[in-house]
């Protein structure tokens, strides 16, 4: 029987205990830059996966796509093959108003409103970062001097539907095909403004949900892209300072590795 994993082909030894997991597949070589050295594992659907090291720490890079479903089985397979620990470098749009585009935010714990995080377990199940990845994390923001935020991140599904472009007088637009826009769709982000609720993306929760789960730890970085609702979707700026985004994660995630906690 073939001892790799069915989804992503890796194998045991492919994968470091320190991972970095990000939705684009084109990051994956931003985050392994700076890298003493570095290989590529798989390129296979939207699975980009490198292992190297820095400074002597062994790290692996592996793109997610976008949402949960897909997250879910990379993290689930990387798990299976030794991963501890995980930083999601990401993009997210902001919710509190003290918060603009280029900031970073450090998620604390998870909003779970997507549907696979459902299928694993009750909804009033946490989905928490550990402690010690958002107080490095935290660190690492500080080092590279960039604007950080730390809070509770909704990650849900269905990002158009989700999502709203900002109207007159404070109202909100579908994006979506045709307008389409169900009533209880602008009270949902009103709500978690109302709630205090820092930011929104799609893969942190099952994230968390599954670091949980399985006894490992995890955390989330994202870059503010946008906010909601939107200006306009011209507004959208998913690479401004992605590279500190990346530079604080690295530092982070060097750090733990090195404490051995």
């Amino acid at each position: 029987m073939s001892d790799a994993q069915p989804i992503t082909g890796c194998r045991p030894g492919d994968i470091a205990p320190h991972v970095f997991v990000c939705g684009d597949p084109n990051r994956v070589a931003r985050i392994a830059a700076g890298w003493d050295e570095q290989r590529t594992i798989r390129v296979v659907r939207e699975y980009t996966i490198v292992s190297g090291s820095k400074d002597g720490i062994p790290l692996s890079a592996a793109s997610h796509g976008i949402g949960a479903p897909g997250t879910a089985v990379l993290v689930e397979e990387l798990i299976k093959l030794g991963a501890t620990t995980f930083i999601r470098i990401g993009n997210s749009g902001a919710l509190d108003p003290k918060v603009a585009v280029g900031d970073l935010a450090i998620t604390t714990a998870c909003v779970r409103d997507d549907g696979t995080s459902r299928t694993y377990v009750i909804p009033e199940y946490p989905a928490v970062a550990d402690y010690r990845v958002v107080s490095a994390l935290v660190d690492g923001a500080r080092e590279v001097g960039a604007r950080a935020h730390t809070g509770i991140t909704w990650s849900l599904d269905a990002f158009y539907v989700r999502n709203a472009v900002a109207g007159p007088g404070g109202t909100m637009a579908s994006m979506s095909v045709g307008g389409y826009w169900p009533s209880h769709l602008e009270a949902r982000i009103r709500d978690m403004q109302q709630a205090r609720v820092l930011n929104c993306e799609m893969e942190a929760g099952i994230l968390l949900t599954l670091a949980g789960l399985f006894g490992v730890r995890a955390g989330a970085i994202c870059v503010v892209s946008d906010r909601t609702p939107w200006p306009g979707p011209s507004a959208i700026d998913l690479d401004r300072n992605m590279a500190h985004c990346i530079d604080a994660a690295t530092r982070a995630m060097l750090a733990l590795a090195r404490s051995g906690a």
